[in-house]
């Protein structure tokens, strides 16, 4: 099977990286997902949105002239097929993971104070 910019594809995430998730697509060639073509929204963590070994519908965005394929989720003609989230969350899930990051970003400050001092 040929992939062609502007198509929607389905393909199987082989692997999660900090930048991306790269899909192997019909015909065995591998396409990237980059972060920012992931969700509508900002995205801290991909495995929030993807599995390894899941599939998952794709839009190729642009094929380089090297043969590197983009790929977007974000940029689905469906809205149905997109995840412009991630998985629900309980109320005391979002309070304790909002706390953790709010001690994280303290610590940081605190670090860089106490190195600038240094």
């Amino acid at each position: 099977m040929s992939i062609e910019e502007g198509a929607t594809v389905k393909g199987e995430v082989t692997g999660i990286t900090d930048f991306g998730a790269f899909v192997e697509l019909p015909g065995g060639e591998t396409g990237l997902v980059h972060i920012s073509e992931i969700a509508n929204s900002y995205v801290k963590d991909i495995s929030n949105y993807v599995k390894k070994g899941e599939e998952i519908k794709v839009k190729v965005i642009n094929i380089d002239d090297d043969g590197k394929i983009g790929l977007s989720i974000k940029q689905l003609d469906d809205p149905s097929d997109r995840r412009d989230h991630a998985p629900k969350k309980s109320f005391e899930e979002k309070m304790e993971e909002f706390l953790q990051q709010s001690s994280d970003r303290q610590k940081d400050i605190k670090d860089r104070q106490a190195n600038s001092e240094n």
